[in-house]
């Protein structure tokens, strides 16, 4: 082969494996955000049209990726109703985050007896980057109860009353880079928020030693959260009651707050003897 072709061919090469380097992470983004769409609505499963709809895709792409993702076990479609769910691969995926797991199968007893003592539905939230993820809720014996958020819904971390309670146990440091981000990203659903509002939540949940929520998607509903920390003082995760606001009297938010504080007492007693750390 000439030297000059040699020379086209080596230019050509490189550039081809950046396009398929390229695609390749394209498609890997697509289907994360599809997996996450999916883990939004497991709770009654979504539809391709809405899947595809809110990723912004078109349809063909999206149904391809979907097939990749069904053969690798990772969502599951209904028969019957053509909806999709997670599949039994992210729940193996879930059991090699060991630590959290085995932080949730200690935690989830303690929700029990809460919302079976208070009648109201306790949630656990754990962090995820800049998000906080619900990864356990209990419900207890009062007619209405509160579903403000499925297990496995992601939303900024200074959303809600787990999630706040949260937030403010960490460093300033580490509050002022979650902000840079998540005010914007909560600014999509509430426009008129500011940081200056997420540092005086902060500031009202450090000082009183619980966060204190009214959801801005369901005003009727008002939530009391407290963090829970590893034995070495890391914030592990919030927890919080949810109920009416009509039924949240001040005497009762107290009372709330009381059960939590104890709650969380126990369980750090429970972590520390099971050695469970970050």
């Amino acid at each position: 082969m000439p030297a000059c072709q040699r020379g086209q061919m080596n230019s050509v090469r490189p550039e081809s494996r950046k396009d398929i380097s390229a695609a390749g992470t394209q498609t890997l983004q697509r289907a994360f955000a599809l997996l996450r769409i999916i883990t939004k609505h497991n709770s009654q499963g979504i539809r391709l049209v809405d899947l595809y709809a809110r990723a912004g895709l078109e349809r063909p792409t999206a149904h391809r990726i979907l097939q990749g993702l069904l053969a690798e076990q990772a969502v599951r479609q209904d028969k019957q109703t053509k909806r999709y769910f997670l599949g039994p691969f992210i729940y193996e995926l879930g059991l090699a985050a060991a630590p959290k797991l085995a932080l949730r199968d200690i935690v989830y007893p303690y929700m029990k007896s809460l919302a079976e003592h208070t009648g109201d539905t306790v949630f656990m939230t754990v962090r995820s980057g800049f998000d906080g993820v619900c990864v356990a809720r209990a419900e207890g014996s009062y007619p209405i109860q509160v579903h403000l958020i499925d297990v496995g819904l992601h939303r900024p971390l200074n959303a809600g009353a787990s999630g706040m309670a949260l937030l403010s146990a960490m460093s300033d440091d580490e509050i002022a880079r979650l902000a840079r981000i998540n005010v914007e990203r909560t600014r999509k659903r509430n426009p008129g928020f500011t940081e200056a509002m997420l540092r005086a939540n902060v500031n009202a949940t450090r000082r009183r030693g619980y966060a204190l929520n009214k959801a801005f998607e369901l005003p009727l509903v008002l939530s009391v959260g407290v963090a829970l920390r590893y034995p070495d003082g890391v914030p592990a995760a919030g927890l919080s009651i949810s109920a009416m606001a009509s039924r949240m009297s001040k005497a009762r938010q107290e009372m709330a707050v009381r059960c939590l504080e104890d709650a969380v007492l126990s369980i750090q007693a429970e972590l520390a003897k099971a050695g469970i750390f970050p």
